[in-house]
């Protein structure tokens, strides 16, 4: 059954050892860095209550009778995807941002194990039935899942064992109840989440010698020997009237140590393992992608909005040029949208019997909205002017000394005061030329791997053999191109 948002709140008062600011934080569900998205996440338990919107974020299971989340259930149909699809929007609707960690994304991965349940059991039954009872726990309990991919590294020229081998997670040693792991991973929202899995990141560790760092589980987040060393977040920084973004939906990433943590065997879904390591890095995004990209959607009908709303206020949406920066804003949006929907339409069978968005067009979707965003909010930037930049601040415009003069220049009409013209800067200033922005960009551009993984990504699933073949015929070549073969 489906927590509320007050359970949710009182499941991560466990104790668990969070920095921020030089300081240890006492209560992570109320510390001012933490509270605004805490209360997100614990807004989107209690959507799944709320009768408006419980059938759209819920489903009833026959066998139980009990509700579960939408976003845990394992894919085995279009309408399963579309349902998925709603649920996302409505998250993101209701947060009125862009929300990474709603929770799909990365249940999404484990989902990627559950295909891999061969390749699991070459090394041992019990890695399988892990898998299966953890994705069983997550539909049935609904935790606030979250990943841990990216390690350190340390200098990448080296291998682990050529230098502090901790900085990349590895097993030091195993006991009756399970195996000790040292290292660390970055991650957001780690800080205020209840699960997290754990695998190996993208780096030099996939050899027979280094079979300790090919290890992935389901970490409890309240587990002693764990450190979450928190970025300073956004919120507060600024009043939300300036900056409604930061202080609303900024998510805090931590560097999370591990500090000889020890994994029960129960909880172990692979280890010393380098083909299953391999397996997971090559699929891990197979159907995680579907919801990142949604969000990058997202982003961009936010960006559409502030650059529409900014030049209608200032009687400039009849210009020709202005039209045609808009209409690229529309062609980049309705490309990620054509993608999705063409991932959903043209879905695939997965090896574990689950229905997968079609590969290809899903991560090809993926590189254009990404490797196309910072150019769509340079357009967005454009469009909204430099006014975004230069605009005082909320108490400035409430001062009585000033107030009359920026309602003077900043009303342009009855419909546009200059109360209104404040707030819609001010939105266009968090979402384009802020601090948060500019996090937010980086975060899209490597949240889901760098861009070369991405485009290896398109590599491995597209289907070259139907061009060779086109070329082939039409040129009229020989079998002797391809060593005979058809």
């Amino acid at each position: 059954m489906i927590r509320t948002g007050d359970e949710y709140r009182e499941s991560i008062r466990d104790g668990r050892e969070v920095w921020v600011d030089g300081e240890r934080v006492k209560d992570v569900a109320d510390h001012p860095m933490f509270k605004p998205i805490v209360d997100v996440r614990a807004r989107i338990y209690d959507l799944a209550h709320d009768e408006a919107t419980q059938d759209a974020m819920t489903y009833v299971d026959p066998e139980s009778g009990e509700r579960n989340a939408i976003a845990n259930k394992l894919p085995r149909t279009q309408q399963d995807w579309l349902d998925k699809r709603a649920a996302v929007d409505l998250v993101l609707e209701d947060t009125r941002g862009v929300v990474t960690r709603v929770g799909d994304e990365t249940i999404g991965e484990m989902w990627s194990l559950f295909d891999g349940q061969d390749v699991l059991n070459e090394v041992d039954p019990r890695f399988s039935e892990n898998i299966r009872r953890h994705l069983d726990r997550s539909v049935r309990e609904d935790p606030f899942h979250v990943s841990a991919n990216t390690d350190p590294k340390g200098d990448r020229s080296k291998a682990p064992q050529d230098q502090d081998p901790d900085m990349l997670l590895h097993v030091v040693k195993e006991t009756d109840n399970g195996i000790v792991v040292r290292g660390a991973k970055y991650e957001t929202a780690a800080a205020y989440s209840n699960q997290a899995f754990t695998k190996p990141t993208i780096a030099n560790w996939g050899n027979s010698e280094l079979s300790d760092y090919a290890v992935g589980f389901v970490l409890d987040m309240g587990a002693p020997g764990l450190k979450y060393i928190s970025r300073n977040g956004f919120a507060g920084r600024g009043p939300s009237a300036d900056y409604p973004l930061a202080n609303r939906v900024d998510e805090v990433e931590s560097l999370v140590v591990f500090d000889n943590v020890e994994i029960p065997w129960e909880d172990v879904l692979f280890y010393r393992h380098t083909r299953a390591a391999t397996f997971i890095r090559s699929t891990l995004h197979r159907y995680s992608a579907f919801p990142f990209v949604q969000r990058t959607l997202h982003l961009a009908d936010l960006m559409i909005g502030s650059a529409l709303w900014n030049v209608k206020q200032s009687g400039l949406e009849k210009q020709q040029a202005v039209q045609e920066k808009l209409a690229q804003l529309a062609c980049y949006r309705e490309t990620i949208n054509a993608h999705l929907t063409a991932a959903i339409s043209l879905a695939e069978p997965s090896p574990g019997g689950l229905l997968m968005p079609n590969q290809s067009l899903l991560y090809t979707g993926r590189v254009m909205a990404l490797s196309q965003l910072p150019a769509m909010m340079h357009i967005a930037r454009e469009l909204c002017g430099g006014q975004i930049c230069i605009t005082p601040d909320a108490a400035t415009f409430a001062d009585p000394d000033v107030a009359p003069w920026l309602e003077k220049f900043y009303s342009i009409n009855d419909d546009w005061v200059a109360d209104d013209r404040r707030k819609l800067l001010a939105f266009a200033r968090d979402l384009l030329n802020s601090d948060y922005a500019g996090h937010r960009l980086t975060f899209q551009l490597f949240a889901q791997s760098p861009p070369f993984a991405q485009l290896a990504a398109v590599y491995r699933n597209f289907d070259f053999d139907g061009p060779l073949g086109l070329v082939k015929a039409a040129a009229g070549l020989s079998d002797n191109v391809d060593g005979g073969a058809a």
